[in-house]
């Protein structure tokens, strides 16, 4: 009987050698109870309403249950035991959704259901990268259709805000430029990763200013801008060669002045930078930044509450001007999270290349992790008025479904950099 109820020494010792492993295994589910755990609790003044809608209900207590599904898939399927940028990008999303559900049950369910796509895209990138002569073979086709997307676009694309990124598909639009920045990472990886690097970095030189000069006739310098800096980065991980990337730079230099002696228009969007306060833009070109830096600053350490705070009812409260909101609604703490967030993601795809099986691995997840820090660092500085306003969203946080679709495929590349093998090996990852 005894030796039925207890284990031998020796299964001890094994059994106590096993549990650290295991533990690590299972060190993401605690942090993933305590994402829930805030988020229920973002959610809980919005689902206690007594005249709650039916698709807001649906979409915050659905969120939590799609997290977990989401990743007990990726962690029965990969075998990953480090799950962090999937937990970063989680708790980043669930962020939005909460401002989202504040605002309107339609845009809830409607940011909701983009997480959910988001998803879908991380999926498919991430069997699209696991294998990089599957990734060689796609990717003739994924430029061309990167710089068919652009040209219906140009074409067809609908005007708002002065840029014309938008393509109204009945019902609902598109931004092309979010999905072409997936394509951009992926054909780069692809083109420099086994080619000669002269060879290799002017073919793909030729699709980036292709890309870039799109996104000037649509006037979103800001992803434009995004698109260039990505540009820059992929290629000196190639080469490491800083003269040739100095060159690039002046050539730039001189085509933004071109640019703006030509079209004094452009100058003008960045003609109030550092002078918001200033009587002549201060309730016109300034009123944004002016009401963010107020309001923010209004909502301290610890916010006002979700849906108590007045910078909502500012234009592009819940896309551009989203990092000010945090800060009124849910405090400085919680906000200065966020961009410690696209830190941390960006820490460990660095970490993630040194140890990457080949430089396509490298690549498309430092340059993804590149990008999602700029494209945060232009959000966040430029409502506060410490770079200028480029209008671009803060990723997997603003409302807007293409652009959570496009941070989720960022995010796919972030995380090929630490598979080993194709999806469904047993991989190395350490951590969560």
């Amino acid at each position: 009987m005894g030796a039925r109820l207890c284990l031998t020494t020796s299964e001890q010792v094994h059994a106590m050698k096993q549990r650290p492993k295991t533990e690590k295994r299972r060190a993401w589910v605690p942090v993933m109870l305590l994402i829930t755990a805030f988020q229920l609790l973002s959610f809980a003044p919005l689902l206690l309403q007594d005249d709650v809608e039916l698709p807001l209900l649906a979409s915050l207590l659905g969120y939590p249950l799609l997290e977990w599904l989401f990743l007990l898939l990726l962690r029965g399927i990969t075998r990953q035991r480090n799950l962090a940028p999937e937990l970063l990008g989680c708790w980043l999303s669930g962020l939005g959704l909460a401002v989202c559900g504040s605002i309107s049950a339609q845009f809830a369910w409607k940011q909701a259901v983009a997480v959910a796509g988001g998803m879908v895209v991380y999926a498919v990138l991430l069997w699209m990268t696991a294998d990089a002569d599957r990734a060689m073979k796609l990717r003739p086709a994924v430029a061309v259709g990167a710089g068919a997307l652009l040209a219906v676009n140009l074409a067809f694309a609908t005007s708002i805000g002065g840029q014309r990124n938008w393509l109204d598909l009945g019902g609902f639009s598109i931004q092309p430029s979010e999905l072409v920045k997936l394509a951009f990472i992926f054909v780069g990886a692809a083109t420099l990763d086994r080619l000669q690097s002269t060879r290799s970095i002017t073919r793909y030189l030729i699709f980036a200013m292709g890309c870039v000069g799109a996104l000037f006739l649509m006037r979103d310098f800001g992803t434009a801008l995004i698109f260039f800096a990505t540009y820059l980065l992929i290629a000196f991980l190639r080469s490491g060669d800083l003269r040739s990337i100095a060159l690039i730079c002046a050539a730039a230099a001189m085509a933004a002045f071109l640019v703006i002696y030509f079209r004094p228009y452009v100058a003008g969007r960045f003609q109030v930078y550092r002078h918001v306060w200033e009587p002549e833009h201060i309730h016109d070109a300034g009123y944004q930044q002016t009401r963010v830096l107020i309001y923010s600053s209004s909502g301290g350490l610890l916010g006002l509450g979700l849906g108590q705070g007045r910078l909502r009812g500012v234009f592009a409260a819940s896309t551009d001007l989203i990092f000010g909101l945090l800060c009124e609604e849910f405090g400085m703490v919680l906000a200065f999270l966020v961009p410690i967030c696209y830190i941390a993601l960006a820490v460990f795809a660095l970490r993630s290349a040194r140890n990457a099986r080949s430089a396509f691995y490298t690549i498309a997840s430092v340059s993804a992790a590149g990008m999602l820090l700029l494209q945060a660092s232009l959000n966040i500085f430029g409502v506060t008025d410490l770079l200028p306003l480029t209008g671009v969203t803060l990723p997997f946080v603003s409302r807007g479904g293409t652009s959570m679709l496009c941070a989720w495929g960022l995010l796919a590349f972030i995380r090929a950099g630490e598979m080993e093998g194709k999806v469904g090996q047993s991989p190395v990852g350490r951590g969560f």
